[in-house]
């Protein structure tokens, strides 16, 4: 079964959500896991594209665009397809939804910060994956 983990920002700034999911991709490619970071739109997708190259000036996180790269063989990837269709151990879920097929992967990160739209959906996700039997854990930062 998935471990589920909740990330919960102390406050809400303009790529927060983004900046800690390029860090925590970050932190997985060091550990040799693959990634896909799920964006809620084609426009979120190509933020966190550009992001990974420039959220920290020391990082190089390899990635590509899903599915546009023909062979999608970095070890990240970033896309709006369902997570179904993307073979990686940790889905990090910048969408404010339910990710499809999230079942498939052996980790699921969810993104909060303060503003209320956010925790909103982020609590009814809270609440969709413990109806399916998961038990999610928060980690306040």
């Amino acid at each position: 079964m998935a471990r589920i983990d909740f990330y919960v920002l102390p406050d809400h700034k303009e790529n927060g959500r983004a900046l800690l999911a390029c860090r925590l991709a970050d932190k997985a490619y060091g550990l040799g896991h693959t990634v896909y970071l799920y964006a809620g739109s084609e426009a979120q997708a190509a933020a966190l594209d550009d992001l990974l190259w420039t959220f920290r000036q020391d990082s190089f996180v390899p990635h590509e665009r899903y599915p546009a790269a023909a062979t999608a063989s970095s070890p990240v990837l970033v896309g709006v397809a369902a997570p179904t269709t993307v073979s990686a151990q940790v889905l990090i879920n910048c969408a404010d939804r339910l990710p499809e097929g999230f079942e498939r992967f052996e980790r699921i990160v969810e993104l909060v910060d303060s503003q209320a739209e956010t925790l909103a959906s982020s609590r009814e996700r809270f609440r969709q994956y413990r109806d399916r039997g998961y038990t999610p854990e928060t980690h306040k930062l």
